[in-house]
């Protein structure tokens, strides 16, 4: 864990995430128009905020589950080996499925969980990520959804956290390390 100092820019705006949330969930809403109940599964920790606000925008029969994968820990950078902590409470077999990622940066977490989930059958299985910073792809994945694509900066806020800490704030912020600032 870094004790850094350091300040938070800004960089999304809790209305600008609010109004893509609901565009968001216009797209699959048409996408699962014919779903008998889809099955939403958060990754957690980060994806906590975004499934609370996307799932209440959705004119959907929804059932929410959670998964528990990292390849960060406390670390700014992905250790790219994948582990599970937390795995699903229910079935997904013939099912429809939407797992919601944060924030999508070397694409290792996300590709592992949806492997592993594909192998648990499910009906229509499909992603959505907060964000997505495709400058860090290591792994040749796209979400079917995505918020905002941003650019190769280490951001906290609305759920997203350093070192666990920042997960509360409303917006999205660039985090800038103040002994970096020239004197």
């Amino acid at each position: 864990m870094s004790h850094r100092p350091y300040v938070i820019d800004q960089m999304i705006s809790a209305k600008s995430i609010a109004a893509r949330i609901e565009e968001l969930s216009t797209e699959i809403e048409k996408d699962f128009r014919d779903t008998d109940k889809l099955v939403v599964v958060g990754l957690l920790r980060g994806s906590f905020v975004f499934i609370a606000d996307l799932v209440r925008e959705l004119d959907l029969p929804v059932e929410v589950d959670f998964i528990e994968a990292s390849s960060y820990g406390d670390a700014m950078e992905s250790s790219r080996e994948v582990r599970i902590f937390k795995d699903l409470r229910g079935r997904i077999e013939g099912r429809d499925v939407l797992v919601v990622e944060d924030i999508i940066d070397t694409g290792h977490t996300l590709h592992h969980v949806m492997a592993y989930l594909e192998a648990k059958g499910p009906a229509r299985l499909k992603s959505i990520a907060l964000l997505d910073k495709p400058a860090r792809r290591e792994v040749d994945y796209k979400p079917d959804y995505i918020g905002f694509e941003i650019p190769d900066e280490f951001v906290v806020g609305y759920g997203i956290d350093f070192a666990q800490r920042n997960r509360n704030l409303p917006y999205i912020g660039k985090v800038r390390f103040t002994d970096d600032d020239p004197a």
